[in-house]
């Protein structure tokens, strides 16, 4: 039991090891929830210990959690790399190269709201590209419930709006 968990552990670091961006939660789990490596439960339980031995750290926002490798998970995975058997690890890496740039597109679009000392709430809407700002927008909504419409449509119309605000300013 404590070499299967080791190992979920692992698999974990190796993920976030193998890309230049952070992962979700979601994209964690679907690999290896799909490969049936583990349950769901022992899953987060893997990536709790992870997050409390500061291996990864996480950014939530109120609809995703993203999780990003830290020097020692790096220092971590280097070290114990081995472990991971090459059938694992050639698992892993088919699924990196197979979903790459859907995985990338993913985490690349990033919206979040909190309220404000006036009652409003402030949405930030983001677009990154290899780690920087494409585009950061913030608006006000008078309500939550607005604010949750505008942070989830970011997602579905981000690039219509980056076009147009382009093609209005340039």
């Amino acid at each position: 039991m404590a070499e299967s968990f080791k190992l979920y552990k692992l698999i974990i670091l190796y993920m976030l090891n193998k890309v230049d961006f952070p992962l979700t939660n979601s994209q964690i789990s679907e690999f290896i929830l799909d490969q049936g490596y583990t349950t769901y439960f022992k899953l987060q339980q893997a990536l709790s210990e992870l997050l409390s031995s500061g291996f990864i750290r996480e950014e939530a926002t109120h609809s995703r959690t993203f999780y990003h490798l830290t020097e020692d998970g790096e220092s971590t995975i280097q070290y114990f790399e081995n472990d991971i058997s090459p059938a694992i690890q050639s698992d892993i890496d088919t699924f990196l190269q197979k979903k790459h740039y859907e995985l990338k597109n993913e985490v690349a679009v990033k919206a979040d709201y909190y309220q404000l000392s006036t009652g409003e709430y402030s949405v930030r809407c983001q677009v990154f590209e290899k780690g920087l700002p494409l585009i950061d927008l913030t608006i006000t909504a008078p309500t939550e419930a607005e604010a949750e419409t505008i942070s989830n449509n970011w997602a579905k119309k981000n690039q219509e709006v980056y076009a147009m605000v382009m093609a209005h300013l340039l």
